[in-house]
């Protein structure tokens, strides 16, 4: 039996209330994330990116996705995280500053699709993102080799592009 979950009149798959979304994206991750860099908002240690320095608030450092350790990584890993920071415009320029030239940034975020995670649903979610407006900033921000899934099952979608 398939266990879902219902949001105005809309099934889910229940996965999608369990967190550790990352899981959908790791193993497309592992070909882009390669070297040294970041898990930004994995929640938990053992939900980051296998190999990835994990970066997260309830860690109790002071490291957070605004302040990382070091700069000139390889690559930054974020899943379902972009859509809790207050300004995720500075978040994405301070990240471009952390990168290495030809660094990567991958990104798997929710979809609008998914009802209950739009701001006014979800009230720990600031933003809700498409993948063109991801797209759109990257383009802008001069990213190349841009790779864009299309909404999978997690109601998710992943981006990445090359700095």
């Amino acid at each position: 039996m398939i266990e879902t979950v219902e949001h105005e009149g809309k099934l889910y798959p229940a996965f999608q209330a369990d967190g550790n979304a990352a899981q959908f994206a790791i193993s497309y991750a592992k070909h882009f994330c390669k070297g040294r860099g970041y898990d930004i908002g994995c929640n938990r240690i053992e939900w980051s990116l296998p190999g990835s320095i994990p970066i997260d608030l309830f860690f109790g450092d002071e490291h957070d996705a605004l302040n990382l350790p070091e700069n000139d990584v390889d690559y930054i890993f974020s899943s379902h995280c972009l859509e809790h920071v207050e300004n995720w415009v500075a978040v994405l320029e301070y990240w471009d500053t952390v990168l290495s030239p030809g660094g990567v940034l991958f990104l798997y975020l929710p979809d609008y699709s998914q009802t209950y995670w739009r701001p006014w649903n979800n009230r720990k979610h600031l933003h809700v993102f498409s993948p063109e407006i991801i797209r759109d900033y990257m383009c802008h921000k001069n990213y190349k080799n841009i790779f864009v899934s299309g909404v999978d099952l997690n109601n998710s979608f992943m981006i990445v592009g090359e700095k």
